[in-house]
Parts: structure tokens; C-alpha cells; sequence
């Protein structure tokens, strides 16, 4: 198996003070390997990154789902009362409100609603974590298909089975673990190049179909894919025709219209060079990404200033 890849170094003063190792993949619009960095064929847990799969099943499995509302079932939403919103209504169009949630009760990502929230001596709520979209989209599934609503979250249950085979096929192999993900939804490991397979197949998949509709969703709203000052909303809004999405413990995979996609692992979880490196594997493969400059350049700070910067350490 190939060792990690050196993807990044953090760079304070003209010091390296910290690297980045781990693995990165790119395929080209026929969906060939282009960019194999690191071991690309291993089993990696995509964490969030997977969510526009589960959305898709969701989908697909009868959840009344379009435009916003599918947008926020594959996105990881910053918990801003416009989301929030949009989870009620969901979940009302099913006869089911915030107690059916199973995810845990979480703070907002977005800081200033946590402060309002906080201001009003609010406490945390399941409708505010980052995956109450896709939990709301998930129990819709159950209720339009009369599948059992409190046990959604098993692994065995029809709808995670439903989850497994949607991701396998787009995948174009069998997961290779079944973990649980933070939220309390099963969780399929895939390897690096089966997760950027799947994605690809989102913005490659003809108009109008299951995994265009969730590509689509998530280009035309990208404010309820992440939020407000979000790196993945952002990224998508200045690469238009772009899908973005990240995972916990360093992943993230990007899609364009092109067909090329790419998909990154960092095997020490840090999420802060992520983006700048998924970009970098397209640049290798030749596209263009003129436009998300601001998303390539990682500062590093001392005093509140820019004293030097993360760069990208791919061929």
C-alpha cells in the first residue's frame, strides 16, 4: 500500500510548524484516475461528505424532497433560524415535529445564533445540529414508506439498508465497514476513490434523475448546504456549477461540471487545508478554478495578522 502523501504545510514566519499528511484523489470526467496521492484504495469513514448519498436516498425511497429542503437533507447547516425553519416544515409535511429527531441536542455552528440563543437562556436542541436536514429527511423517507420512525437510525432498518445500496452503486463498490457517525446515523466506509466516484456521479447523472436533482439542490442553495460565511457555501458560489461538501475528521470532496472530481483525507482530522488541497488536485488535472483564490490561501496568524500561511504540497 502507498505511504501517506505530504499535502500540506503550515508555514508561521518562514517555519514549518506543522504538516499534514494523507491521501488525495482525482478523476477526470470519464471517471479515470488522474491524481493518486497517497493510498487512495484504503477504506476512509467520508463522515458529512456522505450526506448528499443518504440525501439521495432519501429521495429516492419517496421523501418529498426538491430545491431547499433536499439542499438541507445532503447539506451539514450551520444552525441559523432560516434552517431551522425550513426542518420544521419538513417534518410538519410529515406529521412530526423536533421530538422525533434522534440526533443530540447541539449548539448552532453559526456563532451569532448561538450568542442570540444564549441572550434568550436558550439551551442546546436537536433541531439545531448540523444534521437535523438530513435526520428530518431520513424520518420522512420512514413515514412515506410506513417503515418504523423511532428505530430509523439501525443499521438494519430499510431505509439504512436503502442508504447502503444507493451509496454502493454510486460508489461502484461494497462498503468496506459500518461505523456510526457523530450524529447516531450509520456510516459506511468507502475507499478514497469509491468516495469521489459517488460524487461525481451527483453532477455527471443526466438531468432531471435522483443524483442530479440532489447536485442540483445543492448548487442552486448552497446557503442550506453550510450557512452563512460556510467554507462549502462559499466555495460553491464562487465556483458556480460546483458541488462541495466536507466531513469531520479531515475530508472533503469537490465536484465540478466538468465530470472531474476530487477527494481528500487528512489523516491527522484537521479540517484547515482541506478545501485548499481538494482544489490543487483539480488544478493537476487541468481545470480551472480561477475564482476560489480565497479558498486556495490559508492564512496563519500571530497577533491578528497574517504572519504566514498553510500551502499545498502536491506535485
Amino acid at each position: 500500500m502507498p505511504e501517506l502523501a505530504l499535502l500540506a504545510e503550515v508555514i508561521r514566519s518562514g517555519f514549518v510548524e506543522s504538516v499534514h499528511y494523507g491521501s488525495a484523489v482525482g478523476l477526470g470526467p470519464s471517471g479515470r484516475t488522474e491524481v493518486a496521492l497517497g493510498p487512495v484504495d484504503a477504506p476512509v469513514l467520508p463522515r458529512s461528505s456522505a450526506k448528499p448519498f443518504q440525501a439521495l436516498a432519501c429521495l429516492t425511497a419517496g421523501a418529498a424532497l426538491a430545491g431547499p429542503s433536499l439542499a438541507v437533507a445532503a447539506g451539514s447547516h450551520t444552525g441559523e433560524d432560516f434552517h431551522v425553519r425550513l426542518v420544521r416544515e419538513l417534518l410538519d409535511d410529515y406529521g412530526l415535529g423536533f421530538d422525533a429527531l434522534a440526533c443530540p441536542p447541539s449548539w448552532p455552528e453559526d456563532q451569532p445564533t448561538m450568542r442570540e440563543l444564549i441572550r434568550q437562556g436558550q439551551d442546546v436542541s436537536r433541531e439545531r445540529m448540523n444534521c437535523s436536514g438530513k435526520h428530518a429527511a431520513m424520518l420522512a423517507a420512514c413515514v412515506a414508506n410506513g417503515w418504523d420512525v423511532p428505530g430509523y437510525l439501525a443499521p438494519g432498518h430499510p431505509l439504512q439498508l436503502h442508504v447502503r445500496t444507493v451509496t454502493e452503486e454510486l460508489a461502484g463498490e461494497k462498503a468496506a465497514h459500518v461505523a456510526i457517525d457523530g450524529c447516531g446515523a450509520p456510516l459506511l466506509g468507502l475507499t478514497l476513490t469509491g468516495l469521489a466516484r459517488a460524487v461525481r456521479g451527483l453532477v455527471a447523472a443526466a438531468p432531471g434523475s435522483g443524483p442530479r436533482q440532489v447536485a442540483d439542490a445543492m448548487r442552486e442553495h448552497p446557503e442550506y448546504v453550510g450557512g452563512t460565511g460556510h467554507q462549502n457555501t462559499g466555495l460553491m458560489r464562487a465556483l458556480p456549477g460546483a458541488l462541495a461538501k466536507g466531513g469531520a475528521e479531515g475530508v472533503m470532496v469537490v465536484a465540478l461540471e466538468s465530470g472531474h472530481s476530487a477527494a481528500v483525507k487528512v489523516i491527522d482530522g484537521s479540517p484547515r487545508a482541506t478545501t485548499a488541497i481538494a482544489l490543487d488536485v483539480l488544478r493537476l488535472m487541468g481545470c480551472d478554478v480561477g475564482g476560489a483564490e480565497a479558498y486556495e490561501r490559508v492564512d496563519v496568524l500571530g497577533g491578528g495578522v497574517p504572519v504566514g500561511r498553510i500551502a499545498t504540497r502536491l506535485p
